[in-house]
């Protein structure tokens, strides 16, 4: 992630790839739901590895809810929690 990206700009960027492969273009809402935007539960999959490969991390169980991967303020809000939790003493 560059100085000028924002976590979620990079969330936004992963899901807008992956619409982009299914044929979806159009702005992307990032507190709309997903699955209202055209990602499908396959493509769900995708996004959990895409964004475990972008951030280097694995989420864990317990964070492979619905709630978490709603939106992408939904995905960003559980990336901030699991970051603050592997810098934590």
């Amino acid at each position: 992630m560059s100085a000028d990206t924002t976590l979620r700009d990079e969330i936004a960027g992963l899901v807008a790839q992956i619409l982009s492969k299914n044929g979806v273009h159009r702005p992307l809402d990032v507190n709309a739901d997903l699955v209202s935007q055209g990602v499908t539960s396959v493509d769900m999959v995708h996004l959990m590895l895409a964004i475990e490969a972008a951030f280097d991390l694995t989420i864990p169980p317990s964070g492979l809810t619905p709630e978490n991967f709603r939106s992408v303020v939904s995905i960003e809000a559980m990336l901030t929690k699991l970051q603050a939790a592997a810098t934590a003493p």
